[in-house]
């Protein structure tokens, strides 16, 4: 008995090389600068030093000209803390390393979610690669990260048994205080909410006072203790109303690349595709017996999948918690039964025992000591600058082909401290480099330019009629975009500009003095 507990402890679960697996290979190769593929990251840190060095939350902009000094809601703060903390100790190497912990994590923790309500590994695996090839399209080194991982733990709990304790439900309260400081993605956290209470109330109308239907209405006074929990941000309401104006805004919704569609002629809004299609078929063939929140969150699901491509991980992520169970159950039932061919029956049987086996053995092994090791590991090789005996395993950076690095130095050697011009997703890597002697003109926080501000910039960015309307209006003496750009372009032959620095990823232009 005590070989078989030392065991349990020291034998690696399939689960815990999931965890590994992901963490590997998202910390190794090019896959680090693929993390750091948005600039936004750049802020975040920097409006953690700020927090941390004043020991306040800004409630005005510092970081731009054309809005410096003016209201900005810096919801993200807590994760902004603890991204800048990290810096200041691992520098981008900490940075991709606690993203990939947590990409990890919540697909680790979303697999074993799935096993603890009778889905098999089998079955549940398969459907979770699907899942991270449809989240691929969103892995960045950003606050969503958080709510992915949130949303697998909120519907965990919220999918427990019908007389889940009031201490259990009372977790959701403070899980959504925290997501509501973390990540304006909180949102989703209601809907899971919303449809769990229907599903309550849709069994209190058909079995009126029973202890079950009472116990699920318990979730009716979690849902309005975790609303409330949620106005505990420096900006309370006004967070609500500051969001509600964001999302409503067409302008924006429509311009932004990452509110819009996704394309299904890439491969991740396919994987999608095909998530949304299983699920569908799988919803089909338990007819009547689907819960009513399953039924909902599906529907939920695809609706904001198909209208955002930033909404696909956690929309994928859900489809596989409701559906790796499913699936598992309908392959059971399908082996036993005798309108199938008796050698597909046979089939089914011999793999839905194997899964159910190896899953069974997965779920006795204790998770943790493996995943810890890496994670120690890792955090260990980013305090050492990614080094062992002179070799580095970790070099997190931002991607010169991708953002104006070189170009940066220069600036940065020439001693330039003038604010700079550039597009809005390079706004968050100036602020990085070059905070606080330089600011810029835009950068990616649109619910802070807002649209009237946006559409001039879009005209001048894509040099339209009227494009040196905002340059002149606002000053602008530099300007660094992307190399054969139509705003380099233009520039290029525009009389009172010159070029001052150029490479293959950015050119710099200064206005000549008169």
């Amino acid at each position: 008995m005590k070989y078989n507990r030392i065991f349990s402890w020291i034998a690696p679960s399939i689960t815990g090389l999931f965890f590994i697996g992901i963490l590997f290979a998202l910390t190794q190769g090019p896959l680090p600068a693929r993390l750091l593929g948005d600039a936004g990251i750049g802020w975040h840190i920097r409006t953690g030093e700020l927090i941390l060095s004043t020991h306040t939350v800004p409630r005005t902009d510092p970081f731009s000209v054309t809005k410096g000094g003016q209201p900005w809601f810096a919801w993200e703060w807590l994760y902004d803390i603890v991204i800048a903390t990290i810096h200041h100790y691992a520098g981008l190497n900490g940075v991709v390393f606690f993203s990939a912990a947590l990409i990890a994590l919540t697909f680790t923790l979303a697999l074993r979610v799935t096993l603890t309500r009778s889905a098999t590994l089998l079955v549940g695996l398969p459907l979770l690669l699907l899942a991270i090839a449809a989240a691929s399209i969103h892995m960045l080194a950003r606050p969503h990260l958080l709510s992915w991982i949130f949303a697998v733990i909120v519907f965990a709990i919220l999918d427990g048994p019908a007389d889940t304790s009031w201490r259990r439900l009372l977790w959701l309260v403070l899980l959504m205080l925290l997501w509501a400081n973390m990540h304006g993605g909180f949102l989703f956290g209601f809907v899971l909410l919303g449809c769990f209470l229907i599903d309550a109330l849709i069994d209190r109308i058909a079995d009126r006072g029973s202890k079950q239907a009472r116990a699920k209405l318990r979730r009716l006074v979690v849902t309005g203790l975790s609303a409330v929990a949620t106005l505990a941000s420096p900006y309370g309401f006004r967070l609500y109303t500051h969001i509600y104006g964001y999302l409503s805004d067409r302008f924006l919704m429509d311009h932004i690349n990452e509110f819009q569609s996704p394309n299904f002629h890439q491969w991740a809004p396919r994987c999608f595709a095909l998530l949304l299609i299983v699920s569908l078929a799988g919803l089909a063939m338990r007819g009547g017996r689907n819960r009513p929140a399953h039924l909902l969150l599906v529907l939920f699901c695809a609706y904001s999948g198909l209208y955002s491509s930033r909404n696909l991980p956690i929309a994928s992520l859900l489809i596989v918690l409701i559906m790796a169970p499913i699936y598992s159950q309908s392959i059971q039932d399908a082996s036993r039964n005798e309108v199938l061919v008796p050698r597909f029956r046979l089939l089914l049987g011999r793999y839905s025992d194997l899964s159910q086996r190896l899953t069974s053995t997965d779920l006795r092994l204790h998770l943790p000591l493996w995943p810890a090791l890496a994670i120690l590991a890792g955090a260990w090789l980013c305090a050492h600058s990614g080094k062992v005996g002179g070799k580095k395993y970790i070099d997190a950076h931002f991607d010169a082909a991708r953002f104006p690095v070189q170009a940066t130095s220069f600036l940065e050697s020439n001693g330039i401290r003038d604010p700079l011009f550039c597009p809005d997703f390079w706004g968050g890597y100036l602020i990085y480099r070059l905070y606080p002697g330089n600011r810029v003109f835009v950068d990616d926080r649109h619910d802070l330019y807002g649209s009237n501000f946006f559409r001039r910039y879009l005209e001048t960015i894509n040099a339209s009629p009227g494009w040196e309307n905002l340059l002149n209006d606002e000053h602008v003496q530099w300007v660094v975009v992307p190399y054969q750009s139509a705003l380099a372009n233009i520039l290029e032959v525009t009389p009172g500009w010159q070029e001052r620095y150029g490479d293959s990823t950015a050119v710099i232009y200064a206005r000549k003095k008169e």
